[in-house]
Formats: structure tokens, sequence, C-alpha cells
């Protein structure tokens, strides 16, 4: 028999709107991966913690106090009540820590779950590429736009006058 095999299907809006650009690097938060991931924060930390090798800064990286209360009071992720804070400042991993991720959370719905963001971070490239290009493609345009109307607007000039007065000039002479 076949093994059974939970298949979760994640929006992409869900997970693009979990990434965040943050010392100019596009991350997601361990409380977010946690949640995608249906396992406790800590869990999620502490499978790190353990492989802590596997993460090095460009995978994965801890917020200052100021970064962590920035982003905390933005997304508003506390709950109010005893036991609800968090007592370490949040971690958060770049796309090659998602990736690393799968190597110790190695559950079915990390599987997926890991497809899913990897498959988001795809297309977000993807959505801003085709934007650059766009944008190229509108600049060109307006170049040439702009080019086209100054040559209209020489066309539309009255011509300047090149004929010679005819007659006599009358000079003064000093007497």
């Amino acid at each position: 028999m076949a093994k059974n095999t939970k298949k979760t299907i994640i929006p992409v809006e869900r997970i693009a709107s979990a990434i965040y650009l943050i010392r100019g690097e596009k991350v997601m938060l361990d409380s977010d991966l946690a949640a995608l991931y249906e396992v406790e924060t800590r869990v999620l930390n502490q499978a790190v913690t353990r492989n802590k090798e596997r993460f090095p800064e460009d995978f994965m990286f801890q917020l200052t106090p100021e970064e962590d209360e920035s982003l905390r009071s933005q997304i508003v992720t506390l709950k109010s009540g005893r036991g609800q804070h968090r007592k370490y400042r949040s971690r958060v991993f770049t796309e090659s820590g998602v990736a690393m991720l799968s190597s110790v959370l190695k559950s079915q719905q990390a599987i997926l779950i890991n497809i899913a963001i990897m498959r988001t971070f795809v297309r977000m490239r993807e959505v801003l590429a085709t934007h650059k290009d766009l944008a190229r493609k509108v600049e060109q345009h307006d170049k040439d736009i702009t080019v086209l109307y100054d040559y209209l607007n020489t066309l539309l000039e009255p011509p300047k006058s090149s004929k010679r007065k005819i007659g006599y000039i009358h000079h003064q002479d000093d007497e």
C-alpha cells in the first residue's frame, strides 16, 4: 500500500507575504517558517542550533534588538498574557537557509513546504526580472518618444528666411 502523504497546498501569496527585506536580504522569520512547517518555533530553532554549522551568516542570522522590535511592531506577532512573549530575538533565514532547513526538518510537511517556498522565491525573482525588463523597455520608449517630439518640433518651426534683401543699404559716412 502507498504511504499516506498529506498534500499541503499553501497559497503563494501567504508565503510571499512572509518574506521580508532585512539588511538587503529577502528573508523569512523563524516563527513564520515554524507555522508553515506546523512545528513550534522553539522546535525549529532547536533543530537549527543542533546543526549550527549548516547555517552560516548568509543562510541565517539573528535580528538585532532594534530590528526585532521594529518588525514585531509592524506585524504584531506578540500575544498578550503571561508566557506569550518570546525569550529570544527572532532568527531570519535567507533562501539558502530555508533550503538548508529541509535537511534538518525531515517531515513530509517540511518537504512540501520547502518546495512551495523555493518556488515562491523563484517566482519573485522572475517577477522582479520582468519588471526590470519592462522598466528598461519603457525607458527606451520614452527616449524614442522624446527624440520624435524634438524632431517634430523642428519640422513645425517656421523656416528661417534665407533670402537676401534687395535694394541699397544706406551707410552713413563719418563726415
